[in-house]
């Protein structure tokens, strides 16, 4: 009991967030909150393997595009539970998303992590793009058309609520592995995998296992995201969703869950944001003011945001020692 604490307390925390939220702002500024939520999801999974173990991904749009459809396909032609256990019933498809892109990682991480660098960055970019392919050849699932009518949440407070579950799991299920001995190896195998290869441990096994549960809440957050937007199609997990996802593991720092979390969450709110500029300019320069801010973000913090800590390492650092 008290393991189940802290995440209990963060649940309580979000949920009452998300009850002010919804009183409080209109539905345009909800949804991309939503969008939030889900990158920040997609940025956690993803740290677990470029910056906890050391690799390079740039598939992870293909991982949460098996997940979308999964739950899309799953939610319009299934009906497992009644409609009153509807949340029982959305936990589980989005559960079965994960799962199937967490085979699909094992399958394509088993050969494909014996390789380094580039060329397993080379690797799982050619993954995502055969799934999007894939997609756009598969007539039941839409094709080029795309897949609609997804059933959504209902209303934004439980759209919140129920990806604050996932976000919960999301980070105390990483949190928890690498404070265990599978995350220590983790660990070796970014520091030093010769080294860690000659102290006995399988690297090639470690970097799939991580592989394999970054997959699993890839599709989660892919799964999410399609009852959020009622629509999906293939160009929705083009490359540039995975990029997006490593620009926001790199900005909140390598191996930093909370930098990954205040990273998605502001790479989400900027371009939204910087569309007030376009008003008053008539010039759309979002995405230039949008990558200056990134490169000094670079220049100024080469780490990141948070680099290596975790808001808990700040607390220590600074709250407790001026109290």
């Amino acid at each position: 009991m008290k393991s189940l604490k802290s995440p209990l307390l963060a649940f309580l925390v979000l949920c009452g967030l998300g009850f002010i939220l919804d009183l409080g702002i209109n539905a345009y500024f909800q949804l991309i909150l939503l969008f939030a939520l889900v990158n920040c999801l997609l940025s956690m999974s993803l740290n677990l393997v470029n910056g906890y173990t050391g690799q390079f991904s740039l598939g992870h749009a293909g991982f949460m595009a098996i997940g979308a459809y999964f739950s899309a396909y799953a939610n319009t032609h299934w009906d497992l539970i009644p409609p009153s256990f509807q949340a029982v019933e959305y936990f589980i498809y989005a559960l079965g998303g994960g799962l199937l892109a967490a085979v699909a990682g094992f399958l394509v991480g088993l050969p494909s992590l014996r390789l380094k660098g580039d060329y397993l960055a080379i690797v799982t970019l050619g993954f995502g793009e055969i799934i999007r392919v894939a997609l756009l050849n598969m007539d039941f699932l839409g094709g080029p058309r795309g897949y609609s009518g997804i059933p959504g949440f209902g209303s934004f407070l439980f759209s919140f609520i129920f990806a604050s579950v996932w976000l919960v799991i999301c980070f105390f299920t990483i949190w928890r592995v690498m404070h265990s001995t599978y995350g220590r190896g983790f660990l070796s195998v970014r520091e030093d995998e010769i080294a860690a290869e000659a102290m006995g441990i399988n690297t090639t096994r470690m970097k799939v296992r991580s592989f394999v549960l970054s997959s699993f809440f890839a599709g989660v957050a892919g799964s999410l995201f399609a009852h959020f937007t009622n629509f999906i199609n293939p160009s929705s997990f083009t490359f540039l969703l995975s990029v997006n996802a490593v620009i926001m593991v790199v900005l909140g720092g390598m191996g930093s869950m909370t930098g990954s979390i205040v990273a998605a969450i502001v790479l989400t709110i900027l371009p939204e944001a910087l569309r007030l500029l376009q008003e008053f300019t008539g010039v759309d320069l979002r995405m230039v003011i949008y990558s200056l801010l990134l490169i000094l973000v670079m220049i100024l913090r080469p780490k990141g945001l948070f680099g290596e800590k975790e808001i808990t390492d700040v607390w220590r650092k600074y709250v407790r020692r001026s109290a």
